[in-house]
């Protein structure tokens, strides 16, 4: 620099500062030996507060606009050099410019889960975070609690002790709500109004004003979580009982349908499965059914414990179970005949009546058909 650069850079007649980025709060003027030309030029822009501070202590404040600086609107200056009369010679003096637009989507967050009690689920442990917006509502108040004499005051110096003020109010806020863990989310906007109304005050005293803080979400630890989430599964599902004979069936004939088991398998995966169905239809007709005031007692007794009871297969529909008893009367009504496709529990595949040998005795005192007239 030039000495008669450095002459000229002495006297300073123009003073404004350009916002040029988001975070910046507080922004010192910046000029060599503090030397202001009296009669200069001060502008102050929309969103933007001009402090004069001299030998350390507050002078006068501007509001946005454009100055001419003299004595008559440095009226504290003015008190604090000893001008009686008029002034024209250069002076001294720190100018801040403090930036009064809103500061947002600031963070905020637990570092470590809140311990409350929830009526429904007893002691639980809750996360959460959020948002929150700030401006400098009174600068001379900011500058003397919070800037000294930082000349390049940014949001981040001064976010981990908002965040700590919020989140310390926020787990007494909700600890005190007694709102139930399962209903925190429809009450975000109640939370947000409640945390901003009780932190605000605190703010205030930094010369800070909250002017929205959101809560965006609250949760439980993740083993917590799963749990609810089987939990939510059950009630969709519904009734428990028929959802397993659901899936039994469902995996009954996914094992009929298996190639690799070959006919046999086939076979074998077919019988059980139609005498599983068949179990599943009494089970669930059981339970369907009501009960009779007053029910007339069965004609015939039930079979005996471990008794063997067939399937038939009756043009071309499954019925059964039936005792050998009654195996024995119908063949000797002729509706049973050694053709007919039986299956009992053990057997592989259905198979004709007259080839079980548990049944072959049955047919022995049934005469044979008539042969045909001559």
């Amino acid at each position: 620099m030039g000495l008669w650069d450095r002459i000229k850079g002495e006297f300073i007649d123009v003073i404004e500062w350009t916002d040029a980025s988001d975070d910046i709060m507080v922004y010192r003027f910046d000029r060599h030996g503090n030397e202001i030309k009296f009669g200069a030029k001060l502008t102050v822009r929309e969103s933007q507060v001009a402090v004069f501070i001299n030998e350390g202590q507050l002078a006068d404040v501007f509001q946005p606009g454009m100055y001419t600086l003299e004595t008559a609107n440095l009226p504290v200056l003015s008190t604090l050099q000893g001008w009686k009369y008029g002034f024209e010679s250069p002076f001294k003096a720190e100018i801040y410019f403090v930036n009064t637009k809103r500061f947002r989507d600031l963070k905020w967050g637990t570092k470590n889960p809140i311990t409350l009690r929830d009526a429904e689920f007893g002691p639980v442990r809750l996360r959460a975070f959020g948002t929150y917006e700030i401006r400098v509502k009174d600068a001379p108040t900011f500058l003397k609690e919070i800037v000294g004499t930082d000349g390049y005051f940014t949001t981040d110096e001064i976010s981990d002790q908002l965040r700590n003020v919020t989140v310390s109010r926020f787990a007494t806020t909700l600890a005190s709500s007694g709102i139930p863990v399962l209903d925190l989310a429809a009450n975000y906007d109640q939370l947000s109004g409640f945390l901003t109304e009780r932190i605000g005050p605190e703010f205030d005293q930094y010369g800070l004003e909250l002017t929205k803080l959101l809560v965006e979400n609250i949760s439980l630890p993740p083993a917590v979580e799963e749990a609810l989430d089987k939990r939510s599964s059950m009630g969709v599902l519904g009734d428990l009982s028929k959802y397993t004979q659901f899936q039994t069936a469902e995996a009954i004939t996914k094992a009929a349908e298996n190639p690799n088991g070959g006919t046999a398998a086939a076979g074998v995966g077919l019988g059980a499965g139609m005498a599983m169905a068949q179990q599943m239809a009494n089970s669930m007709n059981q339970q369907q059914a009501q009960p009779a005031p007053q029910q007339a007692a069965p004609t015939a007794p039930p079979p005996l414990p471990g008794a063997k009871t067939y399937f038939i297969a009756t043009d071309g529909q499954q019925q059964g179970p039936h005792p050998v008893d009654q195996l024995k009367q119908q063949a000797q009504a002729g509706t049973l005949t050694r053709d007919t496709l039986v299956w009992c529990e053990g057997m592989a595949n259905w198979a004709k009546a007259g080839e079980v040998d548990e049944l072959s005795g049955i047919f022995s005192s049934v005469p044979p058909p008539l042969p045909p007239a001559g």
